[in-house]
Order: C-alpha cells, then structure tokens, then sequence
C-alpha cells in the first residue's frame, strides 16, 4: 500500500472538558472556546488537501470536523464517522468527577492521582485498572480498546489503498495512547493531554503506524 499520512486532531472543548469530568463514550456540546479551537485549527490546515476526513461518531468530533473542513480549500473532501475511533469507554465512572474516578480506581493500587498512576504504570495499565474498579467491568480493558483502534486503522488502509492525507478527529486519551504505543516523540508526556483543537500527525504503511509529530498548534 502507499503511505498514509493522518492529521490526528483532539476535538474542540466540551462542557463536559471545562468541568473536569470523564468523557469517554458520553458526550456534550462544543464549549465557545470549543468551536473557536475547531476553527482555528481549521484555519490552520485550509490548505491541506485531505483525500477523506473521518471522526469519530461522537458529536463533540464530528461538529469539530465540519468547522475544520468548512474552513478548507477542499470542504466537499469526503467524511465519513466512525466507532472505531471513538475515546476510551469509562463505563461507571462516565460523567463523573475526574479526580475522585481515579482517586477510586487507584487508591487499591498505592495511586491517589491519574499522574501517579500513569508514572506508575502506563496508559494500558490505568485502563485494565478502570475495568478492574468498575462494578459493572464495562470499561474498556487495554485489550478490548486497542482491539477497536487497530480496526480503525485497518478501516482507513482500506478506504485509501493510493495514500494521501486523511484528517482523523478523535479524542485526548486515544490520542495520547496512540502516541505512547507507537512512537514517543518530543514534547510527548502520557501526563499531558494534547490541547484542544492540538494537531498531531502519523505514517500509515506496509511497515505500522509512525508518529511524526505531536499536538501542534
């Protein structure tokens, strides 16, 4: 197959966002800053010539990819949703208060925080630990997450079998897995989230998945 490059792109603010809560599978309208952080990163990549974009079947990406590709050069460019890219799934803890969810998912381990844990033992281990602690064990797992991501990208080697530019709006956490798995490069910490509206950018090939950049802006 010939190469792909994918716009990795974090979608813009969401209520949800502004009140630190988890956001997984759950969704809320973009913030004001929300479609501004779309737009600007629309802006941005206007003269980027993508030969399909994708979201994730969210609300919060899919209204980030419409302002992104209404301020293209391209903006009849194909889009299409998917489920495969969407944010880890939370289970229990959806919509809850962020600090206390991983204060409980960690406490048993020795954690109190989502940095501790992550400095402690990796992004696939905090997932196994949000399964673990929910009581319905409807979380996502690391196996059951990157199970759903690699279909993703299976999804989009087949849509594009000549190569090209794809734009790819998904969310913080995936973004930041994808990041830690395949290639950590500068500016990268699995304890920073990229920015809203944030551009990080990947090599799809014969040979995996290559991180060339992360959460530019």
């Amino acid at each position: 197959m010939k190469a792909i490059t994918i716009y990795l792109i974090r979608h813009g603010q969401t209520f949800i966002n502004r009140y630190d809560r988890m956001q997984g599978w759950s969704d809320t309208p973009l913030t004001t800053k929300g479609i501004a952080d779309a737009d600007s990163t629309g802006k941005a990549l206007a003269n980027e010539h993508f030969t399909r974009a994708y979201s994730s079947d969210t609300m919060r990406a899919q209204n980030t990819a419409k302002h992104i590709l209404a301020a293209n050069n391209w903006p009849d460019t194909p889009f299409k949703t998917t489920a495969n890219f969407r944010e880890e799934f939370y289970g229990y803890f959806e919509g809850d208060n962020s600090k206390q969810s991983w204060f409980i998912v960690g406490k048993p381990h020795g954690y109190d925080t989502f940095p501790a844990i992550i400095a402690g033992v990796g992004l696939d281990a905090s997932k196994d630990m949000v399964h673990e602690a929910d009581p319905f064990h409807d979380a996502e797992d690391a196996h059951t997450f990157w199970s759903r991501i690699m279909r993703g990208f299976k999804e989009i080697r087949a849509d594009n079998p000549d190569g090209g530019k794809v734009l790819l709006v998904t969310h913080g956490t995936t973004i930041r897995s994808i990041i830690d798995k395949f290639g950590k490069v500068d500016g990268f910490s699995g304890l920073i989230s990229p920015v809203n509206g944030g551009v990080s950018t990947l090599r799809l090939d014969d040979d995996g998945v290559h991180v060339l950049t992360y959460n530019q802006k």
